[in-house]
């Protein structure tokens, strides 16, 4: 089995699986902050919101890394003289700057401190669609 292949899929896989809770992690935040006075269905939301940021969200993260270094690694380090892996690279730093961004809200709302409306998560929701965008036209057309 062609190894390089292996660990792009693998790859694919954990970027999928992380892409999938950094679109819905804000999207539960906007059902919390809507139900935030009932405190049955808040308990319920922070539960769900603490197992999705770190039993999936945040692996899925680490291995998108692990996997995509390897990758790097595998095609030679002066791959890193192309400016697209530079500017995708850029992308998903900002990514993983808004998966702790996400951490800091997650722990507003443990410690009953959310001070966002649903509006302000609703729009968040959409940065990393824009991020996931440029990083997958980056990757397959490699313009630049």
């Amino acid at each position: 089995m062609n190894s390089y292949l292996l660990f792009k899929s693998l790859h694919l896989i954990a970027i999928i699986s992380w892409m999938a809770g950094l679109l819905y992690l804000p999207r539960i935040f906007v059902y919390h902050v809507e139900n935030i006075k009932n405190e049955n269905s808040s308990s319920i939301f922070k539960t769900m919101e603490r197992k999705l940021y770190f039993y999936i969200m945040t692996p899925a993260m680490l291995l998108s890394w692990v996997f995509g270094l390897i990758l790097i690694s595998s095609l030679g380090l002066e791959v890193l003289s192309a400016v697209w892996i530079k500017v995708k690279l850029l992308l998903v730093v900002l990514l993983t700057l808004y998966h702790f961004y996400l951490s800091r809200l997650l722990s507003d709302f443990e410690f009953d401190q959310n001070t966002k409306s649903s509006k302000f998560f609703r729009i968040i929701n959409e940065v990393p669609t824009i991020l996931l965008i440029l990083i997958v036209f980056i990757v397959v057309f490699k313009p630049i």
